[in-house]
């Protein structure tokens, strides 16, 4: 059982987040290599009130997810130069960039974060969602995302779950922008 106020506290690992240097080779490798897919793309986005320590930010980027079992599979394309924690200080390429952990108690969550000292680097909302990127000492490539979960986001998230269930390889990438 996890020590209460740490961050294993929040819940479990529900993503792996990488950001390749090869968008495109990165998910023909997970899905032809792996045999992880099929991902669901959606370019473009920005969070909502997004701030990168606490200043305003218009970053932007493209997101490839994929279940692999339990487990998300994240790819993640920068669309510009603004400040966010996919650039700068925090934008390490091709190896482990961060971990999702999804809770219903975002307050509890924070605090936890809070508790260890963890900065926060991005926060926003994502479809009404807050969500929040933080470091807890870690630096490059030991972020922590920390999502509030809706109805939605459960809904969504089972669609992409179930499509990977019994995936046969056909239509790797389909669009959700």
């Amino acid at each position: 059982m996890p020590k209460p106020g740490s961050i294993a506290s929040i819940g479990d690992i529900a993503q792996m987040a990488y950001v390749p240097t090869d968008f495109e080779g990165a998910i023909d490798y997970w899905t032809k290599t792996m045999g992880v897919g099929p991902f669901f793309l959606f370019e473009n986005i920005a969070l909502d009130d997004m701030k990168y320590r606490g200043e305003p930010t218009d970053a932007r980027f493209t997101v490839a997810i994929a279940y692999w079992g339990n487990v998300q599979i994240e790819l993640v394309k920068p669309e510009n130069d603004a400040p966010a924690h996919y650039n700068g200080e925090f934008g390490i390429k091709d190896r482990l960039h961060h971990v999702l952990i999804l809770t219903e108690d975002f307050d509890s969550a924070q605090k936890a974060l809070d508790d260890v000292g963890a900065e926060t680097i991005v926060s926003g909302l994502f479809g009404g969602s807050r969500v929040v990127y933080a470091d807890p000492g870690a630096g490059e490539g030991g972020l922590v995302e920390v999502l509030e979960v809706n109805q939605d986001t459960k809904g969504l998230f089972a669609v992409m779950q179930d499509a990977a269930k019994n995936w046969d390889g056909s239509d790797p990438i389909r669009s959700l922008s």
